[in-house]
């Protein structure tokens, strides 16, 4: 039998080789995790046995939730949905100092929970929002900083799709509908300490209100923007009184979406084909990088990869406590080079089975890796929505970065207060009796 170290450095050597090739990560997965195995069983078994891993890692039911929420949020950003919400949040915050920041911070946090995806809020809302703080004089660099650091948000604020895939990857020990609830509070924590570095620095550089005072105005936005959240409202109070199950919440989703679409006057035929297609290929690239990491988890298994690491970070660490920061410090690091569904699918298996062991809740675990790869997407110096939220505001990376590092520190802060203050993230699941 080889040693465990051999395994990890082949798996590791490996990965890291083939993502520098530019070979996309799915397949670097396999192969990586392939590799290693023949050093343990001849070929035709390890080919047999991957094979058989893949199909039963996509053999899940609850990525038809996964699937129909991605539905609704594609056919959602089809609606002009982003212009609404923007009116909605200046209803919310439009008083404050610096407010066109805080309706970007509300906004992306709306249309992230409703979309699912970081990179379409920061573009939605950004291109909406960048102008408009322009125009009022502020910094354009504070601007994209302000868009950048809040669009991740929305995945923790239900329904979120990455929250589903975890709980598919843990084999359904963290309820789905236990870790929706579980987000609302990390996620308004992040978008709250967004909205305290913003109204610090808007303080600091005098920038205005933007208030709405006739009421025809405020009736006219909240008639516009309402039919959107009702979708939130139906989801979470549908779950919670027990009407229907998460899948069936979002095939409700997907029916309500094409409905408003349609009320809207927002979607033709052409544009329902070209967002099916869409959500095929969206689909597929999720379910084979989740059929990817079941192989990744048939080899840790196999080759007992994370009792050594258990191991070796209990060494260092010394604690439940130590682990836990030294977990929080990779996957901040990871987040800065990978979207936040690869780091899911590569770290979950690795790691879940060191936290059962320590005896850390799974719902718990999973909102403490979501609310980590949302702050290390938009993280200096090579976040992917970072780069995308840069290039939105048409403004350089490195003009960006002095404005989003106190953002980001702040919710670094955020990640350690949900790391290490279990019974605030788990109140609601708990008070609601749903665990």
């Amino acid at each position: 039998m080889p040693e465990i170290q051999t395994v990890l450095l082949i798996l590791l050597s490996l990965f890291a080789i083939l993502l520098v090739l530019g070979v996309p990560i799915s397949i670097a997965i396999t192969f990586s995790s392939i590799i290693p195995m023949l050093l343990y069983m001849p070929f035709n078994i390890v080919m047999m046995s991957a094979a058989q891993n893949f199909l039963a890692g996509m053999n899940k039911y609850s990525f038809m939730a996964l699937t129909l929420f991605m539905l609704s949020g594609s056919i959602m950003n089809e609606t002009g949905l982003a212009k609404r919400l923007v009116n909605l949040a200046k209803l919310l915050v439009g008083g404050i100092p610096g407010s066109i920041a805080h309706i970007n911070v509300v906004s992306n946090m709306l249309f992230g929970a409703l979309s699912g995806s970081a990179v379409a809020a920061a573009s939605a809302i950004g291109k909406v929002m960048i102008p408009l703080q322009e125009e009022e004089g502020y910094n354009k660099e504070f601007a994209a900083a302000v868009n950048i650091a809040s669009s991740p948000i929305g995945f923790l604020i239900p329904p979120s799709g990455m929250l589903i895939l975890y709980s598919t990857l843990t084999g359904g020990a963290a309820s789905i509908t236990a870790l929706f609830f579980a987000g609302y509070f990390p996620g308004f924590l992040l978008a709250f300490v967004v909205m305290i570095v913003s109204f610090i620095i808007a303080k600091k550089e005098k920038y205005g209100t933007t208030s709405i005072s006739s009421w025809r105005e405020r009736r006219k936005i909240l008639v516009e923007g309402f039919p959107a959240l009702i979708l939130i409202i139906l989801i979470i109070v549908g779950m919670l009184a027990g009407i229907f199950t998460p899948t069936e919440a979002s095939g409700i989703a997907a029916f309500y979406s094409l409905v408003l679409a349609l009320i809207y006057k927002s979607i033709t035929m052409e544009k329902l084909w070209i967002i099916l297609e869409d959500t095929v290929v969206m689909t597929g690239a999720v379910l084979f990088l989740v059929s990817s990491s079941a192989i990744m988890s048939w080899l840790f298994a196999f080759s007992q990869i994370p009792n050594l690491l258990s191991e070796v970070l209990l060494s260092i660490a010394g604690s439940k406590e130590g682990i836990l920061i030294m977990i929080n410090i990779i996957l901040l690091i990871a987040g800065m080079f990978m979207d936040v569904g690869p780091i899911n699918v590569i770290f979950t298996p690795l790691f879940f089975p060191i936290i059962m062991e320590l005896g850390v809740d799974p719902v718990h675990f999973g909102i403490i890796m979501i609310t980590n790869s949302a702050v290390g997407v938009c993280t200096p110096p090579v976040g992917n929505v970072l780069f995308v939220g840069s290039s939105i505001a048409n403004v350089r990376v490195d003009k960006v970065i002095p404005w989003i590092i106190p953002m980001v520190i702040a919710q670094i802060i955020v990640v350690f207060i949900v790391t290490f203050w279990e019974s605030a993230v788990l109140f609601i699941p708990r008070a609601l009796g749903l665990y």
